[in-house]
């Protein structure tokens, strides 16, 4: 399978796997999420860091002209660090996003600790897979680039869903997708999967993603445990669970821009 982009001597080129629902000539958020991810994790640290939060914002629409990523790092610290990772077509900042690293050392635990419940939902081995339509002929990333396993609700539905997504094209060329990026490309779905209005009558963009992981994922499989709640002043929210086949593993929201069709 093609990558969501290829190499072109400094800058990166999106494939058709990459496009988004809203526009056949724009890309879904989920590779660009990932792609920030990428170009966060560039950027050194001083030693072992977990990356605890990763704040996205798509600044606008962003086509399928090649694209020239940078990092750099905002706070130097040993035990707390904070990057910043830009996205350009041309002179003009398309994406950008800051990723906030925590020292990771081994602490003694006590053997239980209040919190929570951690369960993941049915496994993806429990349901079969489900492709999300895509505009008439189109290649796009939510029926293409990703697998999809829905244990509750179902893609075109009203409603909460908890959906179980499979990166399958790798992010950059020849090189595998690390856990971060990940969960970066599986989390822009939540509110594609848990649409509180109907497809067709509305719009309901996110410009923003934030996702907080306390640990990373083992495996190819991110769970979205995802509910959207609109207001009727043109803004909503989606909020996600986020789990991988052994448990939780942090959560994320997005803004929205709610709007009739």
């Amino acid at each position: 399978m093609d990558p969501l982009f290829s190499v072109e001597s400094e800058l990166l080129r999106p494939s058709e796997l990459a496009r988004g629902p809203w526009s056949r000539d724009a890309l879904h958020g989920g590779p660009v999420a990932a792609l920030l991810a990428r170009t966060a994790e560039s950027a050194p640290a001083p030693g072992p860091m977990h990356p605890a939060r990763l704040t996205i914002e798509l600044l606008r629409p962003i086509g399928f002209a090649p694209l020239r990523a940078a990092a750099r790092v905002l706070r130097p610290g040993r035990k707390v660090q904070l990057v910043e990772a830009s996205l350009h077509v041309g002179d003009t900042e398309v994406a950008r996003a800051t990723l906030l690293r925590i020292r990771s050392e081994p602490v003694p635990m006590p053997e239980t600790v209040a919190g929570g419940d951690v369960t993941p939902p049915s496994g993806p081995d429990s349901v079969p897979a489900t492709r999300p339509a895509a505009r008439s002929g189109d290649v796009a990333y939510h029926s293409h680039a990703t697998e999809h396993r829905v244990v509750r609700g179902g893609w075109g539905e009203i409603g909460p869903c908890t959906d179980w997504i499979r990166l399958l094209a790798d992010v950059v060329a020849g090189e595998t997708p690390t856990p971060l990026q990940r969960v970066a490309g599986a989390a822009d779905f939540g509110n594609g999967i848990s649409s509180a209005l109907p497809y067709g009558a509305y719009r309901f963009i996110n410009p923003d993603l934030t996702i907080y992981l306390h640990r990373l994922p083992v495996g190819e499989w991110i769970c979205l445990d995802a509910a959207t709640y609109p207001a009727a002043n043109g803004v909503g929210t989606a909020e996600c669970h986020l789990h991988d086949e052994r448990g939780r593993i942090g959560h994320s929201t997005q803004s929205l821009l709610i709007e009739k069709a």
